[in-house]
C-alpha cells in the first residue's frame, strides 16, 4: 500500500508459506471444500467467499482512504506555503497584541519587496502603530511580517495592503492549535488503521489466493475429464520458465499439443477435404 514494492512478496503468503511453495505442494483442502459436494456447489462456495472478501475490502479501503484524505488536507493546510501553513511554531503569543483597541496582523511579503514593505506599511493607514512591524519568519518565497494597528482600521489596512499586493494572513492562534492537534490525532488514527488494514490484507490475500488455486484445480479436473473422459486418469504439471522464455514455451506447447485443439484440427481437416475435392474434380 504505502511500502516499497519489495515488501509485497514478504507479505504475500498462502496458508503461511510462500506462494511458489503452496502451488508446487498443493493439496486439496477437503475441510474447506468437501470433495463429496457437486462441482457446481464447490464453485458456488468459492464465489460467495470471494464476494464477501471483495465487499469488505471495498469498505475497509474506503474508510482508510477517507482518513488518509483528511490527513492530507490538513497537512496541505498546515504545512504548505506561508499563505496557508500553520504559524504556531513560529509566532509566539507575545508577538501578537490583542487589547481593547489594538490588534496585530500578519502580512506575507514576497522576496525582493521587504524594503518596499518597510517604507510603506505605515502609510497604509493613519492608525498603524509606527515602527511596529517585525519579520517573524521567511522561506524562499517570502517572509511573514507582523504589524500592529487600531482595530477600527483593520478593514482599511487590509484593502490597501491587498491593493499593494501584500497578503494579510488570517490568523488565530487557538484555531491553528486546534487544527494541529486534530492533525496529530488523525495521523495516529491513520497509523492504527493502516496496521489493521495490512493485517486484514495479509489474512485475506491468503484466503483469496487459496481459493483461486482451488478454482484452477477444478478447471484442470473438468477440462481433463472433458478431454480424456472417464475414468479419471490424468497428471497435472506445473512449468516455471524464466520470464524471457515464456512466449517461446507457449509456442512450443501449442505446437506439441496442436492435435488436441478441435478448432485447429477441424480447420486442417476442412483444408484437406477441400484439397481432396479439388483433386477429384481435376482428375
Amino acid at each position: 500500500m504505502e511500502q516499497s514494492s519489495d515488501k509485497v512478496l514478504e507479505n504475500a503468503q498462502a496458508n503461511g508459506v510462500d506462494l511458489l511453495s503452496y502451488v508446487t505442494k498443493f493439496q486439496w483442502d477437503k475441510a474447506k471444500y468437501p470433495t463429496a459436494l457437486p462441482l457446481s456447489s464447490l464453485a458456488d462456495i468459492i464465489s460467495k467467499q470471494i464476494f464477501q472478501i471483495e465487499t469488505e475490502l471495498k469498505s475497509r479501503a474506503a474508510a482508510y482512504g477517507s482518513v488518509k484524505t483528511s490527513l492530507q488536507g490538513l497537512q496541505h493546510k498546515l504545512e504548505g506555503s506561508l499563505q496557508t501553513r500553520s504559524l504556531n511554531d513560529i509566532v509566539r503569543k507575545e508577538d501578537m497584541v490583542d487589547s481593547e483597541y489594538l490588534t496585530t496582523l500578519l502580512v506575507v511579503v514576497t522576496s525582493g519587496r521587504y524594503e518596499e514593505w518597510e517604507t510603506t506599511y505605515e502609510s497604509l493607514s493613519a492608525f498603524v502603530v509606527p515602527r511596529s512591524s517585525r519579520k517573524l519568519c521567511e522561506d524562499e518565497e517570502g517572509g511573514v511580517f507582523s504589524v500592529t494597528l487600531f482595530k477600527r482600521a483593520v478593514g482599511e489596512f487590509k484593502s490597501k495592503a491587498n491593493h499593494s499586493k501584500f497578503t494579510v494572513r488570517e490568523y488565530n492562534y487557538d484555531l491553528e492549535e486546534q487544527q494541529q492537534q486534530e492533525k496529530n490525532q488523525i495521523s495516529v488514527h491513520k497509523k492504527e488503521q493502516y496496521g489493521l488494514f495490512v493485517r486484514w490484507l495479509k489474512v485475506n490475500f491468503s484466503e483469496v489466493f487459496v481459493a483461486w488455486i482451488h478454482v484452477k484445480a477444478l478447471r484442470v479436473f473438468v477440462e481433463s475429464v472433458l478431454r480424456y473422459g472417464l475414468p479419471v486418469n490424468f497428471q497435472a504439471l506445473l512449468l516455471q520458465p524464466d520470464r524471457k522464455r515464456v512466449k517461446k514455451l507457449r509456442g512450443e506447447l501449442a505446437s506439441l499439443f496442436v492435435h488436441l485443439d478441435p478448432t485447429v484440427t477441424g480447420s486442417k481437416a476442412d483444408v484437406r477435404g477441400q484439397t481432396d475435392a479439388s483433386d477429384l474434380h481435376s482428375g
